[in-house]
């Protein structure tokens, strides 16, 4: 890389650009410029939600890296390397035939190369009162700031979440650690439907309304009821049956119902963009323009799609500093895989979901296998007393295609990996699905290799994370500090556990062979969809 590089934007996949810069030794001789509308240091916006659960949390969240707090990366490597960071002084312009940023300030930057990675704003329903006192989005510190200090001073007691996705979740817990009585509403028949099927939408249900948190779903919001100084005080929401929008009330209500890149810089430079946003660039992430890059939420691939989630962000940023340091990367494809604890729930999906079609809900009796592709099949377990559903999808030559989990994860690094291999399952399917260790998998998988990716949000392979065990990290936590592994989406979670003991031959399960029992409301069904009176109906 030569000359002056700007980057536009400093959240999580900005930091990743960087810090894959560094380890190319591209930082040491080379001026970087980035310019940022946050105020703050980059930081892991998946935690954002222990903003409203700590005490200080200015101080003791974003003053300082993981794990004590939430900043992103080395505390030093600004200074280190010679970057110019402009916090709170967003790009404003793009002339790109003079290769010049303009910031709000004023501040004019010259560049060779650009890079965008400004991200994407909340969606915001075009209903009436959304713009009222005590609406907000969720996405930024800024946006817990607010909701935090209106919390504080007007004393509310009661709150709305627009949105039953995993931003909409952690919303809601966030807000219920505040004291607030929390309800949240999804457009869609079950919660988290872009990760889950509804047998699996409807089992987090349970647990979240197990915690006192109201759920509506299949539900639109239709205003947000103000007061006479457009406060907001209620929300009206509607079902899909027609009637009459109901009342409901709500102190505050936040807004967490999906994203929208923002390429509003792109637009107003003449850079091409998608019909419904996002800057177009190719497989190098390069934009129409040679000079310049995009990366992240604010992307548009080559297949049509928008990021939206941190691994392929990540893995974005990782092709741009490879090819501003002379190199061939391409960005080929998408990992959203993701395991998450949800308000203490454990959620998680990878590969081809099972199920994505299905229709139909149950009343907590029963679990079904459904047709997927052609010659597939898929093996579900669901025990409604423990609160488990898993369901896993199979090729018709025996090849794991994809699986999710709700209340057990176990067993999901080691599938995980299998999905798009060779090789075979370790057991029948019947027996995977169940909860608890995989069966006799330490023949069939064997020990992981140094050099395999056991953190695909952060690109870390195992051997990165043995050598942090080794120099005496002792705990998850300190793991994540050294080598960022387990601190984006959480799906490696069980495989650090794993590496941190001495002689696992195998990350993410446990070693013995053991034989899951299946209560009495419990059934475990492979094959597929059932008839109509063995299928579930929602109660």
């Amino acid at each position: 890389m030569t000359g002056h590089l700007v980057l536009v934007g400093h959240g999580m996949v900005a930091h990743t650009l960087l810090t894959a810069l560094d380890a190319r030794g591209a930082l040491r001789h080379r001026r970087v410029t980035v310019v940022a509308e946050e105020d703050v240091p980059p930081y892991d916006r998946l935690q954002l939600s222990r903003y409203l659960q700590e005490a200080d949390p200015e101080n003791r969240l974003l003053q300082r890296t993981g794990p004590t707090g939430i900043l992103l990366g080395e505390p030093g490597l600004a200074d280190r390397t010679g970057i110019r960071t402009h916090l709170g002084d967003p790009a404003v312009a793009i002339d790109r035939r003079r290769r010049r940023v303009t910031t709000a300030t004023g501040r004019v930057i010259d560049y060779d190369h650009l890079v965008l990675a400004t991200g994407s704003r909340p969606l915001v329903p075009p209903v009436p009162g959304a713009d009222a006192t005590g609406c907000f989005a969720y996405r930024t510190a800024a946006d817990v700031r607010a909701i935090r200090a209106h919390c504080d001073a007007t004393g509310a007691r009661v709150g709305t979440v627009i949105g039953g996705g995993l931003l909409g979740l952690e919303a809601a817990g966030a807000l219920r650690t505040l004291g607030l009585t929390t309800q949240v509403v999804e457009s869609a028949p079950w919660l988290m439907p872009r990760q889950l099927d509804e047998y699996g939408g409807w089992t987090l249900r349970r647990h979240i309304e197990d915690l006192g948190i109201a759920v509506h779903t299949d539900t639109r919001l239709a205003a947000v009821d103000t007061d006479a100084g457009n406060g907001a005080v209620g929300v009206r929401l509607r079902s899909p049956d027609g009637a009459s929008p109901v009342a409901v009330r709500a102190d505050v209500v936040v807004f967490a119902a999906g994203v929208r890149p923002r390429d509003e810089l792109a637009r107003s430079c003449g850079l091409a963009v998608g019909e419904r946003g996002g800057i177009v660039v190719d497989g190098t992430c390069r934009t129409e323009d040679e000079r310049v890059y995009a990366i992240g939420d604010c992307a548009l691939t080559p297949d049509g799609r928008a990021p939206g989630m941190l691994a392929p962000g990540n893995a974005m940023a990782r092709v741009v500093a490879d090819r501003l340091t002379g190199g061939t990367q391409t960005f080929t494809g998408w990992d959203t895989a993701t395991r998450l604890k949800l308000l203490g729930v454990v959620v998680a999906s990878f590969g081809d979901l099972p199920g994505e079609a299905r229709t139909g809900g149950f009343d907590a009796v029963d679990a079904v296998g459904t047709s997927g592709t052609s010659g597939s099949f898929e093996a579900t377990h669901l025990d409604t007393r423990a609160g488990v559903y898993r369901s896993l999808r199979v090729s018709g030559d025996g090849r794991l295609l994809g699986g999710m989990f709700v209340g057990d994860s176990s067993g999901y690094a080691a599938l995980r990996d299998l999905v798009g291999s060779d090789r075979p399952l370790p057991a029948p399917v019947e027996e995977l699905v169940l909860p608890g260790p995989l069966p006799g998998r330490s023949a069939a998988l064997g020990p992981v290799p140094d050099e395999t990716v056991i953190c695909h949000c952060h690109n870390v392979p195992a051997g990165t994370v043995r050598s942090a065990v080794r120099d005496g990290c002792a705990d998850p936590e300190a793991i994540g500090h050294r080598t960022r592994a387990g601190s984006g989406c959480g799906g490696c979670a069980e495989t650090v556990a794993a590496l941190l003991g001495e002689g696992l031959p195998t990350p993410g399960v446990g070693l013995t062979p053991t034989t899951a029992t299946t209560v009495s409301t419990a059934t475990t069904v492979t094959g597929t969809t059932p008839p109509p009176e063995h299928r579930p109906s929602v109660a």
